[in-house]
């Protein structure tokens, strides 16, 4: 199976306030009330018929900025190495990122949103509703990340953070 190609065509655009990857949190919790807007290309108007009662949204997009693939890095969270299939990170071998974020409203084909963690320009490949129901689950766990705690997450989630410290995260 690892032979196929898969071939995904942007279906619109992220708007975001941020222009430098350095500007952005490193997580959508820490970009709250950052508001943004997706632009969905014409022909994919149709697709949003009932999206409007949902009031949070998973977007998913390329990190088309993100020139680098490793499988393996120390994460912001962590002076630890970690696989990058055990982070978020956007050195991924097929550049393939995930957001979840609030949904305020839509008008035609512009959504408008908040909690974003997301490059401006960024192209968009699909959305998916958030389901309380489904995608919530009760005594999840978060493998190393549940290790971590909160205030380590506030502090080192901020590219600020980095700057200070002269390093940057991988």
């Amino acid at each position: 199976m690892s032979g196929y190609i898969f071939n995904f065509k942007p279906i619109g655009v992220i708007s975001s306030p941020y222009k430098k990857l350095s500007e952005i949190p490193i997580q959508p919790i820490l970009c709250e009330n950052i508001e943004g807007t997706v632009i969905l290309d014409t022909p994919y108007i149709d697709g949003l018929k009932g999206l409007q009662g949902f009031s949070n949204i998973y977007l998913f997009y390329c990190f088309n900025r993100s020139e680098d693939t490793c499988l393996r890095l120390k994460t912001y969270l962590s002076d630890e190495e970690h696989g990058i299939f055990a982070t978020r990170a956007p050195y991924r071998p097929n550049k393939l990122g995930m957001s979840l974020v609030q949904l305020e409203k839509v008008e035609n084909n512009i959504l408008y949103v908040k909690d974003v963690d997301i490059l401006d320009g960024t192209p968009l490949l699909d959305i998916k509703p958030y389901i309380k129901r489904i995608d919530s689950r009760e005594n999840a766990k978060s493998g190393w990340v549940d290790a971590v705690p909160d205030d380590v997450i506030s502090t080192r989630g901020l590219r600020d953070f980095y700057k200070q410290k002269k390093i940057q995260p991988i």
